[in-house]
């Protein structure tokens, strides 16, 4: 895809000469500094609305839940991202400003008979609500949007149950696929400039509205088998009613213009300004590596590159031997004593919450903040760049449809054959990396070849989630796949399962916030913080035994 986000000021003086261009002078006499409610064109909300929640989900999944399921790792400013010491710091603000915006968007696309920008208002707010409940668990919804000072009872809303989050984007989800199910000439108002995903083309956010559904009837597999079964048979056997994101061209992407610091892929050295730091720090994890060197799989080059300077650790060498030769350091075996060394020639990652000091790892000659490592991988260079056609916001990939009908037909549900679609996946997340090309000899890679279990398949899901690791990690807590474990010096011994409430949220909206914490299950990993702990399990894995 070639969909750019625009900032929204350069949006709106694009759409405005678009949509104002033939009127008279008198018709323009209005306050140029604020946009009436009541009057704004929808194409004007549109490119917001899409870009923050691209961005959203992307530092999501590119940043601390990246370390979460060990796609990265930080050598520096490293505690949230490694050691998952986030100390209820996560504030859902973002995420409801998302949410108001869609509002207003879907208010006057109803409005003005825009049933296209209806549709679409509805994916989105599908979309972000999905998130709060999957990050937070219960969370306001019904009454989320309502709040006003005419009307206090809404300015403390209640929270609806994570099973009724669920319930009620899944409603939205078959109304948006009716509402887009029309030829685009039969729709009015659409600028295809404001639509940063699919150029105004109803057809692709149909099948992003239906393959949405299908993340969240597959979430609620566990929970409420029989429903999710019925869900996704209903879809997957229905294709002209329900279509489907399934190849690589489809996707729910959005690239990066990175024209400025808004716009640009985040840790970028061409407009960041710490010097690079950013990027630096942010480094493979080497779970994620060793996982790909074993498979040979050709991702590991897209998205790391080779160590500056691999170690040797020669016996033949003389006592305190430490040089560097050809590229190499050398290193007799007393200078390693009982540290742990990778000596992998090509490429190194750091192991998951590996120490007090991750940047000291690998003998780093020079370890603190600067996070210069000769001897540990960085990020492929194309991280450092601003933009790039490989740097996208994917919300929802071909690969994660396959996917999931593969792992409903494991389930003996009627979605295909499993190993078909399953194929199908990996060719598709090989083709969104511009690696079509190796997926004839990787599909038949000793440990690639389906073998029918859900632990290949999940970890074949993980691994093509990377830059979108939040997936990841969803699939990691309903079932237990890839096998993770918390490093030596996370702050639990298991991985975290939820987002905290924020205090903010506790001292404004207390009554509804405990109501939530009392739906809640503590957890032997809960500890002192008590129902309010990203080691509590909400209403989704409660009774499941996983993660565990």
């Amino acid at each position: 895809m070639n969909n750019v986000i625009k900032t929204p000021v350069a949006y709106l003086l694009l759409i405005a000469i678009l949509l104002f261009s033939c009127k008279k002078l008198d018709d323009l006499n209005v306050n140029p500094n604020g946009v009436d409610e009541t009057a704004v064109n929808p194409n004007l909300i549109l490119p917001t609305i899409l870009s923050e929640t691209g961005k959203l989900y992307t530092n999501l999944g590119y940043q601390d839940i990246a370390g979460v399921v060990q796609h990265t790792q930080k050598d520096a400013w490293f505690e949230s991202h490694n050691d998952y010491d986030w100390a209820g710091s996560q504030s859902w603000t973002d995420y409801y400003n998302i949410l108001r915006n869609t509002q207003l968007l879907m208010n006057r696309a109803e409005e003005s008979g825009q049933a296209f920008h209806q549709g679409v208002g509805l994916v989105m707010k599908a979309y972000v609500f999905g998130l709060i409940a999957d990050l937070w668990g219960d969370a306001p919804y019904t009454d989320a949007l309502k709040g006003n000072l005419n009307d206090p009872q809404y300015l403390t809303p209640k929270y609806d149950t994570q099973a009724d989050i669920y319930h009620g984007i899944l409603a939205e989800l078959e109304t948006a696929n009716n509402l887009l199910s029309q030829p685009a000439s039969s729709y009015t108002g659409i600028e295809a400039a404001a639509d940063l995903f699919y150029n105004g083309d109803p057809a692709a956010w149909r099948r992003f509205a239906n393959s949405l559904a299908l993340r969240y009837y597959m979430r609620l597999s566990a929970k409420e088998a029989s429903f999710a079964q019925a869900g996704i048979e209903k879809i997957a056997t229905n294709p002209d009613q329900y279509p489907l994101i399934l190849a690589a061209d489809e996707d729910a992407a959005m690239s990066y213009p990175g024209t400025t610091s808004a716009n640009a892929w985040p840790s970028n050295t061409e407009i960041d300004d710490t010097g690079g730091s950013n990027f630096r720090r942010l480094k493979m994890c080497a779970t994620l590596v060793n996982t790909l060197q074993q498979l040979d799989d050709p991702r590991l080059t897209i998205w790391a590159q080779k160590v500056e300077i691999p170690l040797v650790v020669d016996a033949t060498l003389p006592p305190r031997t430490d040089r560097i030769s050809n590229g190499k350091r050398y290193l007799s075996p007393d200078m390693v004593a009982n540290t742990s060394v990778d000596t992998d020639p090509d490429y190194v990652g750091i192991p998951p919450s590996y120490s007090n000091l991750p940047s000291s790892y690998n003998l780093n000659p020079t370890p603190g903040q600067t996070s210069f490592n000769p001897h540990v991988s960085y990020l492929n260079e194309r991280y450092r760049k601003a933009s790039g056609p490989l740097l996208k916001a994917r919300l929802l990939s071909a690969a994660e449809v396959h996917f999931i009908l593969a792992e409903a037909s494991l389930k003996g549900w009627n979605t295909g054959n499993a190993a078909e679609h399953y194929n199908a996946a990996i060719e598709a997340s090989l083709d969104a990396w511009q690696l079509a090309a190796n997926y004839n000899a990787y599909i038949e890679t000793e440990g690639v070849r389906f073998d029918g279990s859900l632990e290949q398949l999940i970890t074949q899901k993980w691994i093509a989630s990377w830059t979108a690791a939040t997936e990841a990690w969803f699939d990691f807590r309903r079932t237990g796949y890839p096998r993770l474990q918390a490093g030596p010096v996370a702050l639990r011994r298991a991985l975290p399962l939820r987002f905290y409430y924020m205090q903010d949220e506790i001292n404004m909206n207390g009554q509804h916030v405990q109501e939530a914490l009392d739906r809640l299950s503590t957890t032997a990993f809960s500890q002192a913080d008590g129902k309010n702990s990203a080691w509590s399990k909400c209403w989704l894995l409660q009774d499941t035994n996983n993660p565990y």
